[in-house]
């Protein structure tokens, strides 16, 4: 066991009905086999547990692990492709950098990049767009279980409009998916994700064929784009007949509590209640909308819709890993829709990129917050003397004015120490996988 002294952030409910921010200056965590078993003032769980190793964190802040629900492992060397729409940055800059992981060897030191990434910034827990490959989609696998995160991917598929080395059939996809699935579903912290790109290069068929591997794969989750650009909008349409984007999943039965889709920057009305309806997650990703000119997220329309929503980093059409990067994104983005906007608290931003992250991954239980019953998944927020961030902090008024300092200024540099199940896995610039 071990007794970690910090002072602890949380959002253990949901600011968008009410919640507050959770503060502890002095706080007290008991961590016994990865789980978090007392939480209280520390001097009363000294006293109760007198023998018990103690690390002392008070310098800097302790958060819950970063859940980032939406970010793509072969795009990581392809980060700032800027002034480009979507379909001719995938074109230009996603497409070429993906045809690439057909080759395994470098597929496996892109998993390596893109692991380090999350790391650095915190993020102890992924849903992970892969690849269009099963080789490179072992290779994340691999290297995520190395460094012991808790990452859901698999397989991309597509059967139409993209370049034929990144195409499948139905067949094909069902089978590579199952072999995979077979392998490093429930493995560790590993989950399978069911992965068509987008409905604009999955056919019917194709969609059919996924909706039959989330059959067969019990608890694998589904994941993919929706509503991103107005363009891509409008060709999914002319390619189903007129239908709405939402519904060319829906009809497949894809849509359920373990399904999140990236982007829904445009959707209607009846879009959102579908996926209310459903209980199907969207993964809010705010720079890659900005860096694109996607569009403004209508945040408001999709809580009062009753739709679930977390944020995700988008790499490599986002700009980086860090959700407090994200997470400062969002809140400028719902300022600048005036009216239309729903104006967020530092509450709100954290809540966002951990515990709704959890709840759209299925992992409310587990991770999110930093209560009894948890996994220790956490990190530790610790600025170098002097920098803007520690100024911040020294200065801050309060602990929503400190955490509202963490998402304006903080970076990965600011991420002094990461744990993931009770393992330290990073401790500032230092990382360590664990022991296989």
């Amino acid at each position: 066991m071990t007794l970690f002294r910090a002072s602890v952030l949380d959002t253990p409910a949901d600011p968008f009905t009410g919640g507050r921010l959770r503060s502890d200056d002095d706080c007290g965590l008991l961590v016994e086999q990865g789980v978090i078993t007392a939480r209280g003032p520390f001097e009363t769980l000294r006293t109760a547990h007198p023998d018990e190793p103690v690390l002392d964190l008070r310098e800097g802040i302790l958060l819950p692990g970063m859940v980032d629900t939406h970010v793509h492992f072969p795009q990581v060397r392809i980060i700032g492709g800027l002034g480009l729409p979507l379909l001719d940055w995938l074109d230009q800059c996603a497409l070429p950098e993906e045809m690439r992981l057909a080759d395994v060897d470098h597929a496996r030191g892109v998993a390596h990049d893109f692991v380090s990434g999350l790391v650095d910034a915190g993020t102890t827990t992924a849903l992970v767009f892969g690849a269009h490959f099963a080789g490179a989609v072992d290779t994340m696998f691999e290297a995520a279980d190395q460094w012991g995160l808790r990452v859901t991917t698999g397989l991309v598929t597509s059967d139409r409009l993209l370049p034929e080395p990144l195409l499948t059939t139905p067949e094909r996809a069902r089978a590579e998916s199952r072999e995979l699935a077979g392998r490093w579903h429930g493995k560790g912290r590993l989950r399978y994700a069911v992965t068509p790109r987008f409905s604009l290069s999955a056919s019917d068929a194709l969609l059919e064929s996924c909706a039959q591997t989330v059959a067969e794969v019990p608890g694998a989750f589904f994941t993919s784009h929706v509503n991103e650009n107005v363009h891509e909008i409008r060709e999914v349409a002319s390619l189903f007949d007129g239908a709405a984007y939402v519904d060319t999943y829906d009809r497949h039965g894809l849509l359920t509590p373990r399904s999140v889709l990236a982007h829904d920057v445009h959707p209607t009305d009846r879009e959102l209640a579908t996926l209310a309806g459903r209980g199907t997650a969207v993964a809010h990703c705010p720079t890659s909308n900005a860096a694109l000119g996607s569009g403004l997220f209508p945040l408001r329309r999709h809580v009062e819709a009753g739709v679930r929503v977390a944020l995700g980093s988008d790499v490599g059409a986002g700009t980086g890993f860090s959700l407090f990067k994200e997470g400062l994104q969002a809140y400028f983005a719902q300022q600048l829709l005036g009216e239309q906007g729903l104006p967020l608290t530092s509450a709100h931003l954290l809540w966002l990129s951990t515990a709704a992250g959890a709840d759209a991954l299925g992992l409310a239980d587990e991770v999110g917050v930093l209560s009894v019953g948890r996994q220790f998944d956490a990190i530790w927020v610790l600025p170098e003397p002097g920098d803007p961030l520690a100024v911040g902090l020294a200065n801050a008024a309060s602990a929503d004015d400190a955490l509202s300092k963490v998402f304006a200024l903080g970076t990965t540099s600011d991420v002094g120490g990461v744990w993931v199940g009770g393992d330290q896995i990073a401790a500032g610039r230092w990382r360590r996988p664990r022991d296989r």
